[in-house]
């Protein structure tokens, strides 16, 4: 049985991000308390707005205070998140946290570098969790996400995957699954992969945009090199060298899949990528262009040799 007060709170970290507004949106919509964390303490309607930062322990005390289940967005870009993560789940469980949700990814493994450290102590320090271990975002290509801005700048997906495929996933899917993880009776106690209902690639991806936006959208690939070099003129070159490869892996075959996860905890079947662009790019204003790229679809990664 679980040993979840349901009067208890949910600290949701990464509270203004992809996922973690969505699963904080969800949580309050079904009137559960929320303790909304970012680093600027960002206001969100109906929850009680927490100033966190994984770089700062000193706020970590404060941030589960009156919490007992916590949703985990690791920190963006770390080779090495495990060395804040950890001691902060280690006050959470002292704090009284019982449940702990993560947001990992399907291209690490538990165990694997980067979060993968995370994922393997999670069932050792709380006695319900969940690892959420999503494929690559469909919003990458609608919202802010570099991907999104070359489509509406350039009209084109510039990758390293070649023709591999992806089972791509609704952030909102991801949410549904989060918010079920967190709040059900029983925590899933596992490791779940979530993907859409198709395996696409990025030319199934422009050609579905172009249909939907009634603007050309091509894919052009580019090599592992190319795509290393491009990135690191504007992020570390560790972390460019660490996404050019996450591409190299699709080219190969790594994330051609779909799973049934989304279905069997939320008893609906994933949205699928028409469904989520004409959503998201029908009839509205699209944000704005020039964003960095991020790693939205994999709030860590491998780490890897540096371009060249």
């Amino acid at each position: 049985m679980s040993t979840i007060d349901p009067a208890g709170a949910t600290l949701v970290i990464g509270a203004t991000g992809t996922t973690g507004r969505r699963t904080a949106d969800r949580l309050i919509a079904a009137g559960h308390r929320v303790r909304a964390a970012s680093r600027g303490a960002t206001p969100l309607p109906g929850a009680e707005p927490v100033r966190f930062d994984w770089y700062d322990p000193a706020g970590f005390d404060a941030a589960v205070t009156g919490a007992d289940r916590v949703y985990l967005v690791p920190p963006i870009g770390d080779p090495d998140p495990a060395a804040v993560m950890l001691p902060f789940l280690d006050r959470a469980r002292a704090a009284g946290v019982r449940r702990a949700v993560l947001l990992s990814s399907s291209a690490i493994a538990e165990g694997g570098p980067a979060v993968g450290q995370v994922h393997r102590a999670l069932p050792g320090l709380f006695d319900e969790w969940a690892v959420l271990r999503p494929s690559w975002f469909m919003q990458n290509f609608t919202g802010t996400h570099a991907h999104a801005d070359s489509i509406r700048t350039d009209g084109e997906i510039l990758t390293a995957a070649g023709s591999g495929r992806v089972g791509f996933v609704d952030a909102d899917d991801i949410a549904a699954v989060a918010v079920r993880a967190l709040t059900d009776d029983r925590a899933p106690d596992a490791d779940l992969v979530l993907t859409g209902p198709q395996a696409l690639s990025h030319d199934d991806i422009a050609a579905i945009l172009t249909d939907v936006t009634g603007r050309p959208v091509v894919h052009r690939p580019l090599t592992y090199e190319a795509m290393c070099e491009r990135l690191a003129a504007v992020i570390p070159p560790e972390f460019a060298a660490m996404l050019a490869g996450m591409d190299r892996a699709i080219a190969e075959g790594a994330e051609d899949r779909t799973t049934d996860t989304v279905l069997r905890l939320t008893g609906r079947p994933p949205h699928d990528f028409r469904a989520v662009a004409e959503r998201e790019l029908s009839g509205r204003a699209e944000p704005a262009a020039g964003t960095a790229p991020t790693t939205a679809a994999h709030p860590d990664g491998p780490t890897g040799a540096a371009c060249g």
